[in-house]
Formats: structure tokens, sequence, C-alpha cells
């Protein structure tokens, strides 16, 4: 049996390495720079991937499902079976499925913890491909419950399930961090301990696997506390769930220099459209053709025309930033020059996004320090503040916030959270290769009109 595993982290890896074991082919796809587990062979692409296999395991994220749906599409012969093993909603599972074009889709609920379970957690799945899916995972030694149905009905009851499973965890992971406050870290575990079923163990496996799983688990307690509203139960406990893992991903999320790096060269409107076309500033131009910026936001805030909120952060500065200033949209008085530029510059800051003006046009580019604005004028600021630093900032009616991901080009700028960062990746990079896959036929269709038009003519 040949297999693809897309999306090769932790829970891909261990999917992929139980398939090797068990002595099937097993290819493998990510965009990023992970391991390959022993014995899976890496593909380059999608359909590389995809290409004469049985099973399609889709472990990307819930973020990048949809687009990798999209682009999978085309590249399935329709016997293929393609198994949706990303958390979502039932709503989400069924927009997958659509995605897929007709392919047989299981949408598969995993109901237990991966890294402690391996391949044998236990599974729900439905949809049309549900029995072979299903087959599979028996195989490697799951436990499955076949529903058969439509895709959507095994996210449910992951869903309901979810409340309780993640609650335990944010209440553990919260009861921790009150019982260090108070000097009582050890007494407050042990407490904890004492009310479960595997004691210690379990409470260091729900207080670790929520600190490293923070970030999908809040899009998965998300979608539980979605589906409650739309049962017309009131999500009291979801909601404050969903805001203790959103606040631990974003407390452990940094924008390193590795991600920037993969960054580079994703288009602006790539991401755009991986993100259902939100999320892109208007009205800010580009300083020059093929300006293209990826960075870290060092966010300000002034007051329309005043500069020294600019001025005051220059020593804060560290390589890699984007300075990102929000300057009430006004355009009278320019905030920044070729002389800010060049401090900013030499402290290693990559560029500037401002909804604002800015001067020294040409010398900007001559340096080749970009700059993003709403316009240009030459006449000077004032210096007279206010300004605060660090605060989330409205630029081209997009919010941004310190620390965010900074993606600007020709097309306009765009902001991404760190939580948010490796998921869209994924998805913004299936965008690109799909427009690259459509790109590639339409010059074959231009070359095979030119060809027949130079043949009838001869």
């Amino acid at each position: 049996m040949r297999i693809a595993v897309i999306g090769l982290g932790e829970a891909g890896a261990i999917y992929a390495t139980a398939a090797v074991r068990q002595g099937w082919d097993v290819a493998g796809f990510d965009p990023f720079d992970v391991p390959t587990p022993d014995g899976v062979e890496r593909a380059a692409t999608l359909a590389e991937a995809v290409d004469g296999a049985a099973l399609v395991l889709g472990l990307t994220g819930s973020k990048a499902a949809r687009d990798i749906a999209s682009a999978l599409a085309p590249l399935l012969d329709g016997s293929t079976v393609v198994a949706d093993m990303n958390s979502g909603s039932a709503r989400f599972k069924r927009d997958v499925a659509a995605a897929l074009d007709g392919a047989p889709v299981a949408d598969v609920a995993v109901m237990g913890s991966v890294p402690a379970y391996g391949a044998r957690t236990p599974l729900i799945v439905s949809g049309a491909g549900s029995s072979v899916a299903a087959e599979a995972f028996r195989s490697l030694g799951a436990e499955v419950e076949d529903l058969g149905g439509e895709p959507g009905e095994a996210a449910t009851r992951k869903l309901v399930r979810s409340g309780w499973m993640k609650g335990l965890g944010a209440l553990i992971v919260e009861t921790v961090e009150a019982g260090e406050a108070a000097g009582l870290g050890d007494w407050a575990r042990a407490q904890i301990a004492a009310e479960l079923a595997d004691g210690e163990a379990s409470a260091e496996r729900l207080h670790a696997s929520t600190l490293k799983h923070a970030a999908r688990r809040s899009r998965e307690m998300a979608d539980a506390t979605a589906q409650l509203e739309d049962l017309g139960v009131l999500p009291i406990m979801s909601r404050a769930t969903t805001a203790l893992h959103e606040q631990l991903a974003e407390n452990q999320a940094l924008v390193t220099r590795e991600v920037l790096e993969a960054w580079a060269g994703l288009p602006v409107a790539n991401i755009g459209d991986a993100r259902e076309r939100l999320g892109i500033t208007t009205g800010i131009q580009a300083p020059w053709a093929g300006a293209h910026l990826v960075g870290r936001a060092r966010t300000v805030q002034v007051a329309g025309g005043d500069n020294v909120g600019i001025q005051r952060i220059i020593d804060e500065a560290r390589p890699g930033d984007v300075i990102v200033v929000d300057g009430q949209a006004d355009v009278a008085r320019a905030l920044v020059g070729e002389l800010i530029a060049g401090r900013l510059q030499a402290k290693g800051v990559r560029g500037m996004v401002l909804d604002g003006a800015l001067r020294d046009a040409e010398d900007l580019q001559e340096m080749g320090f970009p700059i993003w604005a709403r316009g240009r004028s030459a006449a000077g600021p004032y210096k007279n503040g206010p300004f605060r630093h660090g605060v989330p900032v409205a630029i081209g009616g997009v919010v941004c916030m310190e620390g965010d991901l900074v993606v600007a080009d020709g097309d306009g700028v765009t902001f991404v959270r760190p939580s948010e960062a490796p998921a869209l990746l994924a998805a913004g990079r299936a965008v690109q290769e799909e427009e690259a896959r459509r790109r590639r036929r339409i010059e074959a269709d231009v070359a095979a009109y030119r060809a027949a038009t130079e043949t009838g003519a001869a």
C-alpha cells in the first residue's frame, strides 16, 4: 500500500513512521525544514507526494487544510481517499471536502494524545472514504469508530469532547501557575495529581501538552465554542478555555530569524488568498518596483505629523525589526526621511511601514531602505508628542501588534501573528504552488496556440 503524509510535524511523523513499520510505501511532504522520518520518501511537491497513493493523510493544521485541499484536487485520480486529520468544525470539514472536488474524503477525529499513544490513538471517522481510512488505521493498531455518513459528523463528536479535555488542561496550567505564584507549586501539583486516575503522570502530560500545543488547541477551542453557539448553548467555560490557550500561544510564539527566512519570497497576494482575502492593507504604497520586506514588527503610535515617538524607538531597535507606525493616516507632514532611515538601517532594521507620509524617497531607494507609506510630503514633522510604543496599531485598515511578522511587497502589506505563522505559511505556499501550476498550463496553451497559428500561416 502506498500512502502520502502531508505535514511532517509531530503527529505526521508519528503516523508516517508507523506506516513504514507496517511495510507500506510512504511519501511525505512538508514546506518547512522539518526532519524526514526514517524510511519516508520526502517529496518536493504535493504532486510528487500523492502520485500513486491510495490514501492521503492531511496533517497540515486547520489553517492550511482548505488551500491544501484545493491544490490536491486536480492531482487525484478519483480513487485516492483523503483522510482529513486536522481539527475543525463540522462546517470546516465539509468545506475541505468540497475543495477536494469529489474525491472520497474521510473526516478523521483524533480522540486522544498522538504523542502519548502514537498511531494507536483512538479515532472517529465519517464520510465517503471512512471505511478505507478505518481499515488503514486499524492496521496501525488504532481503535476506530466508523460512522460512515458525511464529513463533519466525526468532527462534531470531537468538539463536544474538546471543551472537557482542553478545559481540564487549561485549568491545570492555571492552577499550577497560581500555586507557583503563591510559593506552593509542589503542593498544587500534588493536589491535581491526587484527583486524576494516573496521578502525577496524567497531570504532567496534560500540563506539558497544553503548553506545547496551545496555538493549535486555541483554534480547536474556538471551533468548539462556535459549535456550542450554533447549538444554542452559552459557551462560558469554552470561551475562557479558548482565551487561556490563545494567551499561552502568544507568550510562546517568537518571530525568529528562521521564521523570517522561511517567509522570504512568498507574495503578499498569496498570503491574502490563504486568509480568505483578508488582512491586506489599503492605501499603503510600496517605495519602488520590486521592493519586498519580511521582518518583525515594532509598533509606534504617534500624533498626526509628529515623529518624536519614532526618534525614541531608534535606540531600542534590533536587527530584523520593521518599524510600524500608526501616523493617523496624516500625509500633511513627513514622519521620516533619509536621516532617520540611515540610523535605523545602521541598527539592522529591515524597513518601515507608515500610515503617514515620508520624504527623501529617491535617497531612500539609493540607500536600499524600503518604507511603505500612505504618501509623500516635503514638509517636516513636529516633535511634541504624544506617542506610544508596543501597542496595537491600525495601518491601512489592518491591525498590527508588537512582534507580528510583517510581509510587504508591491501589492501591499500584511501582518501575521506568530502563533498562526506556521499554518499560514503552508497555506500560502500551497496557493503559490497552485498558481504556478495554472500559470504553466496557460503558458502551454499560449505556446500551442502560437504554434498552430504559425503553422496555419505557413
